[in-house]
């Protein structure tokens, strides 16, 4: 495993560039409710060409993608994982990550788990924790 110190701190500026480099975003906790910041945040992203992929077990799809149980169910390589859940439920989501080797982790403004965090980084995946991907995207 790579050592955390070679991997940026969590929030660093070149971690948010580069994790916005990446086109597709697995956001878990998607919600198929348009009032819901997940839908409209999501459906920004989508908006400036990033392929959202929901990850909810309640729903069938959302903004014209077909919604997965969890990350282990989409086969594909995952880039980047957007959580737009509770804290509390964080721990178990980024593990998931991890395991999918996700190659990045955002979450979501006022979703923060540091113990997760730092386990992202010892697998050597970089962080971005409490910031809105939204407008990180429109900073850059």
């Amino acid at each position: 495993m790579p050592d955390p110190v070679t991997v940026p701190p969590v929030n660093d500026p070149v971690v948010i560039r580069d994790l916005l480099a990446l086109r597709n975003i697995a956001v878990v906790g998607l919600s198929d409710n348009p009032a819901r910041t997940s839908y409209s945040v999501s459906r920004y992203m989508q908006s400036q060409g990033y392929r959202i992929l929901p990850v909810n077990p309640v729903i069938v799809e959302a903004l014209g993608e077909l919604a997965y149980p969890t990350l282990t169910g989409i086969h594909e390589p995952l880039e980047l994982v957007n959580i737009f859940r509770r804290s509390e439920h964080v721990g178990a989501i980024v593990d998931e990550a991890i395991a999918c080797s996700a190659r990045g982790i955002w979450m979501q403004v006022g979703v923060i788990d540091a113990a997760a965090a730092e386990r992202a980084r010892a697998a050597g995946i970089p962080v971005v924790m409490d910031r809105c991907l939204m407008v990180e995207h429109g900073r850059q």
